[in-house]
């Protein structure tokens, strides 16, 4: 049975998370975290039936229930710290909060092997984002010229998303350079061509954040053959 402590449980992926661990046979849910859910039921404040676990205002009070894992679907501002906390525990992460850099990403992968842990970190666990991740990189062989375009609720806290980052990151390390003007040759307003991440061929990517809106995220490719 794997013992698991969830952070971020009251949050819309959290609560479905809640139920998914109760369904799974071989999972237990020990502990969760909320700032504003401290001290109530888990199951209840994810919308659940009780089942009796608490939910703690902070990773460090949560890790003083025994556990196995932490899973981190928190917020930019307070993931590094909880994975790090966690880890100085001897705890397995995984992280699912967006808003870490790669630098952030390097000491916590040094702080996990000096510690003998393993930290599982995705922009996006979901089917569709893997999909777009591995469809992306097959067409990046053929086509270097691609943006991304970074769709999301005007409350995200964090720009670009993990999804799009990540996507850039893979798709900046693995593509030849794109014929497109650099962003340094332009006049105008350069900051309209959006920002430049990974390396060592940056892929554009332009955040748009709307009232309204939901998670979404486009890989944009263009060939000099190809026009519209």
């Amino acid at each position: 049975m794997i013992r698991i402590t969830l952070a971020g449980c009251t949050g819309w992926v959290g609560k479905a998370l809640v139920a998914a661990i109760e369904a799974a046979s071989d999972l237990e849910l020990v502990a969760g975290v909320s700032r504003k859910a401290a001290g109530s039921d888990l199951g209840e404040a994810a919308g659940q039936p009780a089942n009796g676990k608490p939910i703690f205002a902070t990773v460090a009070e949560a890790l003083a229930v025994p556990s196995d894992v932490l899973i981190d679907y928190t917020k930019p501002d307070s993931v590094k710290g909880n994975v790090l906390a966690a880890v100085a525990a001897g705890r397995h992460v995984v992280v699912g909060a967006s808003g870490m850099t790669g630098e952030d990403y390097a000491e916590i992968e040094a702080a996990a092997l000096e510690a003998g842990v393993g930290v599982l970190a995705a922009g996006n666990f979901s089917i569709t984002a893997t999909l777009l991740r591995r469809f992306a990189r097959e067409a990046v062989k053929y086509v270097p010229d691609v943006e991304i375009i970074d769709y999301a609720s005007a409350s995200k806290p964090d720009t670009p998303s993990g999804t799009g980052r990540e996507l850039a990151e893979t798709l900046g390390a693995e593509r030849m350079a794109g014929t497109s003007k650099p962003v340094a040759e332009l006049g105008g307003a350069r900051e309209t061509r959006g920002a430049a991440i990974g390396a060592p061929h940056p892929v554009q990517v332009h955040s748009l954040r709307m009232p309204g809106f939901v998670l979404s995220c486009e890989a944009v490719f263009g060939l000099p053959t190809s026009g519209w």
